[in-house]
């Protein structure tokens, strides 16, 4: 209980979010129904920010991955694309060992994944389910920063975005390698969103500028 009453109090009375440390992250699962599919891992590596001189840096050695157990294991479709085997399913972290560990790596960082919405919907339903309460970090998309710096490129998928910016993934839809080719994505943005943004709540903004976006398909 001590353990989860500092998880919700993590940003209770004020506390700050670490502006200098964020996580990106990818997760794979079983599918992509949200209430029904399951999480098989998650793969996260830090980014350091530097306000003083708007720069950001990849910190691969502030890096997590995590292979959540499966009591039952996803298809063999599922595992030619994401490449987690039965076997390696079988013998993941325990759920709440998982999750916790995750949310002990994460700590006070905005976390920031590529179409957020379905990898904070995911790691949300399990941190409810088995540890009781949601992570109370706060979520960006990169995808919005994407669109909203680079209005013109017609890209919706990360796909379309690594060819526009010639970025190749190792292994792509393996969560790690996924991961890093997000980080490099926005590497390559943030030379037209450090201008913009002198802070965490500043990239936040930025992002949100997506809503008034008319993006082509």
């Amino acid at each position: 209980m001590g353990w989860l009453n500092r998880l919700q109090g993590r940003f209770a009375r004020g506390a700050p979010v670490d502006e200098a440390r964020w996580v990106m992250l990818d997760v794979e699962t079983s599918g992509l129904d949200i209430r029904r599919d399951r999480l098989l891992a998650i793969a996260a590596i830090a980014l350091r920010v530097d306000w003083s001189t708007r720069t950001l840096s990849v910190d691969l050695g502030d890096s997590f991955e995590v292979v959540v157990r499966q009591d039952e294991t996803s298809t063999k479709d599922n595992i030619l694309l994401h490449g987690i085997g039965a076997q390696k399913q079988r013998d993941g972290q325990d759920p709440v060992i998982a999750l916790r560990a995750f949310a002990d790596y994460a700590g006070n960082a905005p976390l920031l994944a590529f179409h957020a919405a379905f990898d904070q919907a995911m790691i949300g339903r399990y941190a409810r389910e088995h540890l009781g309460a949601d992570l109370p970090n706060p979520w960006l998309d990169i995808d919005h920063l994407c669109a909203v710096t680079y209005e013109k490129v017609r890209a919706r998928a990360l796909d379309d975005w690594m060819s526009h910016f010639g970025i190749t993934c190792a292994v792509r839809h393996q969560a790690a390698a996924d991961t890093l080719a997000e980080c490099e994505l926005l590497q390559r943005i943030w030379p037209k969103v450090a201008p913009q943004c002198a802070n965490w709540r500043d990239v936040q903004r930025l992002a949100a500028q997506h809503r008034w976006l008319a993006r082509a398909g």
